[in-house]
């Protein structure tokens, strides 16, 4: 097995875990949020977590998923220009939008740790014993999540047709 294989057998399962986790909490949310509802107008007993509760969970479900969905390549993206001009000219575009995409993960990555660190001392009012920092740990792991795939997709080339990535695809029309 070659190092390039256990690399993307790696990133495959670095990507199961992003999915995961960003689908988790999903769930959390829409399940902590109508009883968040339910307790202040139904029981008139308003709770004071389940919208900060929520907060941390979209924070955690927008960044660990935007590295998954970097990997998938199911991010916006505007293809018309790249489609539009000559291979050559493509190929230096693809570089640049690599570039990018390497600035901006290293980006979430050092400022990320800075802010993680920065804020470690302090704690949410609504959770106490929980510290900030947990709250803005997603943008690093995430920015390096993001970084791990863009190495996958200039050294390996992009997942194969067999990826757990393509498992949920919509099915063919007849």
């Amino acid at each position: 097995m070659t190092l390039k294989h256990r690399y993307a057998q790696a990133m495959e399962w670095l990507y199961l875990f992003c999915v995961v986790l960003a689908g988790s909490a999903m769930v959390i949310i829409t399940l902590i949020i109508p009883f968040g509802v339910f307790m202040r107008y139904v029981m008139k007993s308003p709770q004071s977590w389940p919208e900060p509760a929520a907060v941390v969970m979209m924070v955690m479900f927008s960044f660990i998923g935007g590295a998954a969905v970097y990997r998938a390549n199911v991010h916006v993206a505007v293809e018309a220009l790249i489609n539009a001009v000559k291979p050559g000219m493509r190929q230096a575009m693809l570089w640049g939008v690599n570039i990018c995409m390497a600035a901006t993960a290293l980006f979430m990555l050092v400022y990320g740790i800075q802010l993680c660190i920065i804020t470690h001392f302090q704690g949410m009012a609504e959770f106490p014993w929980l510290s900030v920092a947990f709250v803005y740990s997603p943008i690093p792991i995430s920015g390096f999540f993001t970084l791990l795939f863009l190495i996958e997709r200039i050294w390996v080339g992009m997942p194969p047709k067999t990826s757990i990535m393509y498992r949920d695809a919509a099915a063919e029309l007849q």
